[in-house]
């Protein structure tokens, strides 16, 4: 397996609409860049940035902004996290239609990654399964059920507690009932099942010509933003298309949120216009790290991936990413660096409360 390291380096109208409450809360082509160009950026450099004065002037307007009401409820303070610096590691896997092999493949992966000093592994998106709507019923398991019902987690769970790792399991078809979900488990250093997170945006893409998908032919969208506390640190995750609404990272970073995964398979059309420049996006607006991680691309398969997962830094900047072939990313994240972003360029301090909210409608209700 090939591995590639890197150094480091919503809106709501102000006439609110009154929410729905939840029914139950759970945890074309443009020219390509070259790949191996890694852009780094000096946490001491705040090249081009105008600092903020603390004069009385900038502490009135700052004021009469109103930036803690632009957040509802308020914004969360940035947690101390259990770690400051730490690596990352994003491992880029093939999949086949052979599930043993997937589970097995992916264990290999995740065991090397830990070998080289990953304290925090991401899989990719549907990654025990071909992605097409037929293989999602066949494919699926029963995560709560665990044991041989779920074998992809239970490797996730033994893995992880035997490493001490913490493991974002990418995402697998999940079937409760008479419903499937595509479905991230997050494992503990401890083995245990942290968190769940079921795609909350469906991927319904038409594009004649080019690419036509329906997950709402199989798939039942999920209904909750997942955010957990790990061992390295509050980490919000979304599933591939979740990162097109930026309206869900905010969410997370007003939540307190160091990182954000999203394990992906953005597609040949959308992969080279859309998928680093989504992932800059995220993490310039939020101001956190953006983690992805993709399957590596099989050009003989019914739905061919774009791969290229990357590690995005606060400021935007790429700090780690691969082509499209297998490979195992192993990227240093440090938490220090969040604040520094921020106290450099002080979006928080000067969102427009008095002309804009986001509304987070999970926490609102339940207050």
């Amino acid at each position: 397996m090939k591995s590639a390291v890197s150094s480091s380096l919503f809106f709501h109208s102000k006439n609110l609409l009154k929410p729905n409450p939840l029914s139950r809360l759970e945890s074309v082509c443009l020219p390509k860049p070259s790949r191996r160009s890694i852009v780094k950026l000096p946490s001491s450099s705040t090249s081009g940035l105008r600092s903020i004065s603390s004069s009385s002037s900038s502490s009135s307007m700052a004021s009469s902004f109103k930036p803690e009401q632009a957040r509802v409820p308020s914004a969360l303070p940035l947690p101390a996290p259990p770690l400051t610096k730490f690596n990352i590691g994003l491992c880029q896997l093939s999949v086949t239609a052979d599930k043993s092999r997937n589970i097995s493949h992916a264990k290999n992966a995740i065991e090397e990654a830990a070998s080289k000093g990953a304290k925090l592994v991401l899989l990719p998106e549907i990654w025990n399964s071909p992605y097409s709507n037929d293989s999602f019923p066949v494919y699926a398991e029963e995560i709560d059920a665990g044991g041989d019902a779920s074998p992809s987690t239970a490797m996730l769970s033994e893995v992880s507690k035997r490493l001490k790792i913490t493991i974002i399991g990418g995402s697998i078809p999940e079937r409760v009932g008479d419903r499937l979900y595509n479905t991230c488990c997050v494992f503990g250093s401890d083995g245990e099942l942290k968190a769940k997170h079921r795609k909350i945006h469906l991927f319904d893409i038409d594009i004649p010509g080019k690419i036509t998908f329906m997950e709402s032919k199989t798939l039942t969208a999920g209904e909750t933003p997942t955010i957990v506390d790990t061992d390295v640190g509050r980490i919000g995750i979304g599933i591939c298309y979740d990162i097109r609404f930026q309206e869900l990272a905010m969410i997370y970073a007003a939540r307190g949120a160091h990182l954000l995964c999203y394990p992906g398979a953005f597609n040949m059309t959308t992969g080279p216009l859309h998928w680093e420049l989504l992932q800059r996006a995220r993490a310039t607006d939020n101001q956190l790290y953006v983690a992805t991680c993709s399957p590596a691309r099989d050009s003989g398969a019914g739905y061919t991936a774009w791969g290229h997962s990357t590690l995005i830094g606060p400021f935007g900047e790429v700090l780690a990413t691969t082509e499209h072939e297998e490979a195992i990313i192993i990227a240093e994240i440090d938490h220090s660096i969040l604040e520094q972003r921020r106290t450099s360029l002080p979006l928080n301090k000067q969102r427009r409360g008095d002309l804009y909210q986001l509304v987070d409608v999970q926490r609102l209700n339940s207050k």
